[in-house]
């Protein structure tokens, strides 16, 4: 008998720990970059009347970054300016004519660490106090990437500010400075938009995404030193916003990054190209995606393209001038891309939904449509990402309208949400709970007891 409450306790251990580990969001759309959550999260919150509302804290300055969690830690990045306590950030087409913001002032880049029970901020950390390198652009902010962790290590990137990574009582262990990173569109580089690569750690290292007018790369990192241990090429790409992707299969890994002239899958051990496509939309933003053993790329400015790529693709899978594809691609088509939202793939379904709010659904495996439907309400542009958790997703505007479609092949609005306020960046899920960050705050909701038992019951 003793032995028996020995093992149960073990494996309820286990099973804790292992349900403890899926609530971590430790990097941009979380586990994998997948944008998909372990738990339950509300579906319907009110955040004058505060129903679902957990807590809420105000966050000084201005950042577009997501939140990422660890254990019971969230951590986010933001720049505050000396002339300012909210500086100023454009939404909707108005703020999408391409001019860069006139700020003025110092600005301080920093790391925030709140507790996720309550939102306290346990710490604050200035990473780097100056005059920006490189301009943002109107809907931008100096705080675009989202960092990332292994529940050892921080690493927030903010572009010509540095790579800096802390350990998790927020002390500096090391920083990197790649120089000058002239973010913006190729054919006007007068302009200059600022940086959003989010960095992304795998297995020891930390991986960068560097795709700017004046330098084009990506670097491999010891997470523990800050030691580059490779840099890549990527000679003759046009500025990209993309975060990279890790891809493991079996007997082969590889990076992913999105691109116009270099959509490609790289050897993480040599820095070779294993495959590589272009054509795609001149402003790359979206992440790639692996579910389902495929991986998903999309372009939406130019043209909007989605591709469907086998992971054991070799060499050139540009489809022909002609459209026909070949061993690489599992299926590819022309439209339906997305310009700044990646898409999201969830029970075999693809979710892609472009920055006006237009939700394309397909069949993952073969790209046959299932369905076209408007998200949101009036007048909406979408610059976040989708979360997936408890078998519904959710698309947040820029306005703050966050909207909750069941999954699954016809489209079932279920809810919409106001937050009050602007928000530019992709929401977090952890656990039951979903975090929204919005030019002012955070939002910690969470369904409470009553809620819970009235869904349950239904």
């Amino acid at each position: 008998m003793k032995l028996l409450m020995t093992a149960i306790a073990f494996m309820a251990g286990f099973v804790q720990a292992a349900i403890h580990a899926d609530d971590n969001w430790p990097q941009f759309r979380g586990q994998a970059g997948s944008g998909i959550g372990s738990g339950d999260p509300p579906i319907e919150w009110n955040v004058e009347t505060g129903k679902n509302v957990e807590w809420k804290t105000a966050i000084p300055g201005l950042g577009h970054s997501s939140p990422i969690v660890w254990g019971k830690r969230i951590f986010l990045t933001t720049a505050t300016n000396s002339e300012t306590d909210r500086p100023s950030v454009e939404t909707g087409w108005a703020g999408g004519a391409g001019e860069s913001a006139d700020d003025t002032g110092e600005w301080t880049w920093q790391i925030l660490c709140l507790q996720l029970d309550t939102g306290k901020i346990l710490w604050t950390r200035n990473a780097h106090v100056g005059v920006p390198t490189i301009k943002r652009h109107l809907k931008a902010s100096h705080a675009n990437c989202t960092p990332s962790t292994d529940g050892k290590h921080i690493v927030a990137f903010f572009g010509s500010e540095g790579l800096h990574c802390l350990n998790m009582d927020g002390d500096l262990l090391w920083k990197q400075d790649f120089g000058r990173l002239h973010s913006g569109p190729y054919d006007e580089k007068t302009l200059e938009w600022g940086f959003a690569s989010s960095p992304i750690t795998h297995d020891g290292k930390v991986i960068v995404q560097c795709d700017c007018l004046n330098t084009n790369f990506v670097a491999i990192l010891d997470v523990a030193t800050g030691k580059e241990i490779r840099r890549i090429d990527r000679e003759g790409e046009v500025a990209t916003w993309s975060t990279p992707l890790v891809v493991i299969t079996e007997g082969r890994q590889q990076i992913v990054c999105n691109g116009y002239r270099q959509m490609a899958g790289y050897d993480p051990a040599t820095g070779k190209v294993l495959w590589h496509l272009n054509d795609g939309g001149d402003v790359p933003v979206p992440t790639p995606l692996f579910a389902g053993g495929l991986i998903y790329l999309t372009n939406g400015h130019g043209r909007s393209p989605i591709y469907a790529i086998k992971p054991t693709a070799n060499g050139d899978i540009t489809p022909s001038e002609k459209g026909i594809g070949n061993d690489g691609l599992a299926w590819w088509q022309t439209k339906d891309g997305a310009y700044m939202p990646t898409p999201l793939v969830r029970e075999g379904l693809l979710y892609t939904c472009n920055d006006n709010g237009r939700l394309a659904v397909h069949d993952a495996s073969t790209g046959n449509l299932m369905y076209r439907q408007r998200v949101g309400s009036g007048s909406r542009t979408f610059s976040a990402s989708a979360v997936a958790g408890g078998g519904h997703i959710y698309f947040a505007s820029e306005r703050g309208e966050v909207t909750v479609i069941e999954e699954g092949k016809t489209f079932n609005r279920v809810a919409g949400n106001r937050m009050g306020d602007t928000v530019m960046a992709t929401p977090a899920i952890s656990g039951d709970r979903l975090l929204i960050r919005s030019v002012d705050a955070l939002f910690c909701l969470k369904t409470n007891d009553r809620e819970k038992n009235n869904r349950q019951n239904q």
